[in-house]
């Protein structure tokens, strides 16, 4: 099966009419909680504009919980600590009490204890732009050497490709839980595509996505039927483009930010003097932490420094404590 959209939504529009009207019939090997789940073996989704990458219902509009997932990738950490700030599911995933096996940000920086996955594939397509080997690993041999680990990786590989100078990403999933994983994932990917994108110099091509299993639980049904309900969504919203150039020195202050914000330390984000496509994540950093302490006048101050009004209704949102800000 095939789902093609210019945005998220229209993607997770036509994923969730599909799921909803097959049978949930498929019993799931981790945990009865969520029921049983519907199921589509082998789809294909391609999103024609990554930048689209955030859903503008209210129902699954988390850029908070999408940004602090990105950036556990991105500083090359798999601590439960870090996650569950954002993500307090994560807690469940855990062997160890410390860390999470399957994170992503070793396997993506630190592979087999020393392999810089990132750094390869930008230096290969450097050398070789038209090279078909620019791909990462992120499932390995070893996640199946213990079946009792909670948590493995549901992404096998990314890789990507520059061809007539944009760069797009194919992704495979091994499983995919259309609800509550997929918009997370695309977002953390494809903002990873324009990343790499921008180190090169070249423009942003699609995103495809393909799964093995992309499932809905019988735990989601409800919330799926109130995403559809919202009916559709505007299709000429999308984030704006990075900054051209190397995107890392931003990145890197980010990640010093968002540790000061999450251990609660005092930091005036100005003093980094970052592009206002970086600052105004550091903003919604910032707004989160406020908002988890119920700091709605000070949420409401940060919001008028932020600039790019995308992130707006994501906000109001924190303000109005409304279902579905994380």
């Amino acid at each position: 099966m095939y789902f093609e959209g210019p945005t998220l939504d229209d993607i997770l529009n036509d994923v969730f009419k599909s799921l909803i009207n097959l049978p949930f019939d498929n019993q799931s090997t981790r945990s009865n909680e969520n029921g049983n789940s519907s199921e589509i073996i082998g789809p294909t989704l391609k999103l024609l504009n990554p930048r689209s990458r955030l859903s503008r219902t209210e129902t699954k509009g988390t850029v908070f919980s999408a940004i602090g997932e990105l950036l556990w990738y991105l500083s090359g950490d798999n601590s439960l600590d870090f996650i569950k700030y954002y993500i307090q599911a994560y807690e469940n995933e855990t062997d160890d009490g410390i860390t999470i096996h399957g994170g992503y940000g070793p396997r993506l920086f630190k592979a087999q204890d020393e392999i810089d996955q990132i750094a390869n594939v930008i230096e290969l397509l450097r050398k070789k732009p038209s090279s078909r080997r620019a791909a990462i690993q992120i499932f390995e041999a070893r996640d199946l050497k213990d079946f009792n680990y909670k948590d493995i990786p549901c992404t096998c590989t990314l890789q990507f490709l520059i061809r007539q100078n944009k760069l797009s990403m194919v992704v495979y999933m091994r499983s995919n839980d259309a609800y509550k994983g997929l918009p997370h994932d695309v977002f953390a990917f494809t903002m990873l595509q324009e990343i790499i994108a921008k180190t090169l110099g070249v423009e942003l091509g699609d995103y495809i996505h393909s799964i093995g299993s992309l499932h809905l639980y019988e735990s989601s049904k409800s919330m799926v039927n109130n995403y559809l309900d919202e009916g559709a969504q505007s299709t000429k919203i999308y984030m704006a483009s990075m900054p051209d150039g190397d995107p890392w020195n931003s990145i890197n202050k980010l990640l010093e930010i968002e540790e000061k914000i999450r251990k609660n330390e005092e930091i005036d984000i100005s003093n980094y003097d970052l592009p206002n496509y970086w600052q105004d994540i550091a903003y919604l950093l910032v707004i989160f932490s406020l908002a988890k302490n119920d700091k709605t006048n000070e949420v409401k101050e940060f919001r008028r420094k932020v600039s790019d009004s995308v992130y707006h209704t994501y906000i109001d949102k924190k303000i109005n404590n409304k279902k579905g800000t994380l």
